[in-house]
């Protein structure tokens, strides 16, 4: 089974981001979620997890066959707002939650 097969809160999971110029940054995945019939990740360099105002990184997410995470960039500024959009949705619902559950 994979890591990434059934989570949404998929605490301390790390990825190794390489960059195009060489450069790679560890970092925490923060939430895998699906739009439509495509999964994104929203990712948070491991630098800044202790900074509210830390950068999130949202790619397209898949995995192959063998289990081996393929992480694809978005390419429009639209896709990128429904995919950060999303994620904002989701994160406002877990607040709710968590809410709800000190109340009872």
């Amino acid at each position: 089974m994979s890591v990434f097969e059934s989570y949404t809160e998929p605490e301390d999971v790390m990825i190794d981001l390489e960059f195009e110029d060489g450069e790679t940054e560890q970092c925490v995945v923060l939430l895998r979620f699906p739009i439509e019939e495509q999964q994104y990740i929203a990712l948070m360099p491991v630098a800044q997890i202790d900074d509210e105002e830390g950068e999130v990184y949202f790619y397209r997410f898949a995995e192959d066959e063998d289990g081996e995470v393929q992480l694809t960039d978005i390419k429009t500024d639209e896709e990128f707002e429904m995919v950060a959009d999303r994620y904002e949705e989701i994160l406002d619902d877990m607040d709710f939650d968590e809410l709800e559950k000190e109340e009872d």
